[in-house]
């Protein structure tokens, strides 16, 4: 082996981020901008490739007016009025795939995934005045309280056209192992799994740089969730396993470009970081099953803190995903009681009490 030791943990190149109507010049045809979002992640970041025919943009906040007032002073600002002939969504969650369907209003081409693809429009499409009775038979298995269940199943839920902008037909498929072109640079599509189905990873092929979307984040991780759309999927095991597939793909040189915080480079060092955050969350939630819990119980050991009214469904899909994990894994059993809460219990003390099912294999 020859050469010096790789550099260890991250860098950050950009102190600070651009400010609103600004963009920061990332390299020579990118550009970063900033969106505002009402929630305790509090912005995405958006990028802009120049291109013969105008710019391609990366992801688009949310379908809001006053997202779209933001984009118009960046259009006419640091964009220079040049059209936005691509929008390219790495992943069909709103904060990113909001403004899509206005983009393409406006003559804008759309690239994703197929899979992103159909799940932004069947759930713009998907509006509800109450939560169904399949949402609110998962809750209940979380180990939500009944007094809460009793209140949310009378209130409007959140719905994807509330912040996702209608969505016409017509879009451009995204293929893993493809190449596109952005901003005069040839980029690998590759995909990512676990917080979004086929989640958007580009590598330029100059070894430079990497879209990371969501799958690559500098300070936090990505929500994993299960929903009632899928009641025993299992993300974190998709999470861990495309995050491993991808390692042999990252450097210490490429500049991570994420949906949120700040471009960082070190991405072997954050990438092995975040899967053992996950394998150390999993190993502690077991440890915590001696005894039949539910996903709520779970909240204190998963996440070491307490866990407010505003970020409650988010720790109790997470939670769920977590306890899934372990199921799935043969770690944990999981019993339903007869009023449809999903125990689960280390397969050592269930096995004791002879409870449980046996684990879904993969």
């Amino acid at each position: 082996m020859t050469g010096g030791p790789k550099p260890a943990g991250m860098s950050f190149p950009f102190a600070a981020p651009p400010g609103p109507g600004e963009a920061i010049e990332i390299a020579k045809g990118i550009l970063w901008m900033r969106l505002p979002l009402p929630m305790a992640l509090d912005h995405i970041n958006v990028y802009a490739f120049a291109d013969t025919d105008g710019w391609t943009i990366v992801d688009t906040g949310l379908g809001s007016k006053t997202t779209r007032v933001m984009w118009e002073s960046l259009i006419k600002g640091p964009l220079a009025g040049a059209p936005v002939v691509r929008v390219l969504v790495t992943h069909h969650h709103p904060d990113h795939i909001g403004n899509a369907g206005w983009f393409q209003s406006r003559g804008a081409e759309l690239m994703t995934t197929r899979t992103a693809w159909l799940f932004a429009r069947m759930l713009t499409l998907d509006e509800q005045d109450r939560p169904l009775p399949e949402t609110t038979a998962f809750w209940r298995a979380a180990g939500m309280a009944e007094d809460m269940l009793t209140q949310r199943a009378g209130e409007r839920p959140f719905n994807f056209a509330d912040c996702v902008t209608a969505m016409p037909l017509g879009f451009t498929r995204m293929i893993a192992g493809s190449v596109v072109q952005l901003g005069g640079r040839d980029w690998t599509v590759r995909l990512g799994q676990g917080h979004a189905p086929d989640h958007l990873v580009l590598f330029s092929n100059d070894g430079q740089f990497v879209l990371a979307g969501d799958h690559y984040l500098p300070t936090i991780s990505p929500n994993l969730g299960v929903y009632a759309t899928e009641p025993t999927a299992d993300p974190v095991a998709d999470w861990l396993d495309s995050h491993r597939a991808l390692q042999v793909h990252l450097t210490d040189a490429q500049l991570a470009l994420p949906g949120h915080g700040l471009p960082f480079r070190g991405l072997p060092f954050r990438a092995e970081q975040l899967i053992e955050n996950h394998v150390s969350a999993l190993n502690r939630v077991e440890a915590f099953l001696t005894t039949p819990r539910t996903a709520v119980d779970c909240f204190q050991t998963l996440f070491k803190r307490e866990i407010g009214p505003g970020e409650y469904t988010l720790a109790l899909v997470e939670a769920m995903a977590h306890c899934l994990a372990l199921w799935h894994g043969g770690r944990a059993t999981r019993h339903v009681t007869d009023g449809g809460r999903w125990l689960f219990e280390t397969k050592e003390a269930a096995n004791a009490q002879g409870q449980g099912s046996a684990h879904r294999p993969k």
